[in-house]
């Protein structure tokens, strides 16, 4: 089988392109990248002999068209993905999440591949009120609150849409927080690590109470595997990991458990406008449907993530 790999020198994209060079080394991998501050050829280490790459934008309607021929699968994970940053400059979120979805969706139905998997996020759904007990199932309303999430909206009815008018073959997959290794230091978890390990603070948002599922990452390429493999067409599918419900401010506490650091090295700092308070999915589907189930608990994946992230400082 011949993959396109789009952002596969991304966090989550080049742990899937390792992950899927060990459980299939007979498949040919094409990754394009536009190696972005995100992205980075070092988290391919290891895997570039292995690897066609090409280092282009998804927006870039002819390389696409290039690129995608006599593609069988593509996995798309290219994004803009900081909310941060997507409310500080919405455009290129818009520009990359939306329109690079279309050219890739459109290259894609011209060349008629086999299957398109799209990766989403659960920030689509908006936000669940702190007191509720209820999580997100693939019925749930699109609620979103930032530009990034909205962006991230409109790339899936985009590949609904190809799904339904032009039949193209594609799945989608929404995932909760994910965490472990090559992640770029700005989302919680890699950056209070780094920051620990430079002797900072971690800033966390005011109050520290909210929500979020952690999935580690290689969690999440097993499932996409089993999506790939298993999935049906047209179908949504959610990847979640939650064993128990976690606050910024635990998983903070947590990662200083484990650092055997206090929580001195906590500093407190102005909340982001139109935070979502609480993400929690309803994971049962992926479950029950194909046999996903994380294979191991928060707290020692944490370990991990903190152990590779030491080993890079020291090497």
């Amino acid at each position: 089988m011949k993959l396109l790999i789009t952002g596969g020198a991304g966090f989550i994209g080049s742990n899937f392109v390792h992950y899927w060079l060990e459980k299939h080394p007979a498949d040919e991998i094409l990754v394009l990248d536009k190696l972005t501050y995100a992205g980075s050829l070092e988290n391919l280490k290891g895997a570039a002999d292995k690897i066609k790459f090409i280092h282009g934008d998804i927006c870039d309607k002819g390389l696409v068209a290039e690129t995608m021929q006599d593609i069988d699968t593509v996995v798309h994970f290219a994004a803009e993905t900081h909310v941060d940053r997507s409310i500080l400059g919405p455009e290129e979120f818009v520009r990359t999440n939306v329109f690079g979805t279309f050219v890739l969706l459109e290259a894609a139905r011209n060349a008629k591949v086999r299957r398109f998997h799209h990766v989403s996020t659960d920030e689509v759904f908006g936000m669940i009120p702190l007191d509720s007990n209820s999580k997100f199932s693939e019925e749930t309303k699109y609620d979103p609150s930032s530009p990034y999430s909205a962006s991230k909206a409109g790339a899936d009815h985009l590949v609904r849409a190809y799904c339904r008018t032009f039949g193209l073959p594609a799945t989608i997959s929404n995932c909760s927080n994910n965490f472990g290794p090559r992640q770029f230091p700005e989302k919680l978890v890699p950056l209070a690590i780094t920051n620990l390990l430079a002797g900072k603070k971690i800033p966390i948002y005011t109050p520290g109470n909210q929500v979020r599922d952690w999935l580690y990452v290689i969690d999440h390429c097993r499932a996409i595997e089993l999506i790939l493999e298993k999935g049906r067409i047209g179908e949504t599918y959610l990847i979640g990991a939650q064993h128990e419900e976690l606050t910024n401010l635990e998983v903070v506490q947590a990662i200083l458990r484990l650092m055997d650091l206090g929580e001195d090295m906590i500093e407190f700092v102005p909340d982001r406008p139109g935070h979502d308070v609480k993400y929690a999915l309803d994971w049962s589907k992926i479950k029950n449907e194909l046999g996903f189930e994380p294979q191991y608990g928060f707290e020692e994946n944490l370990r991990k993530t903190i152990g590779w992230y030491k080993e890079r400082q020291q090497a």
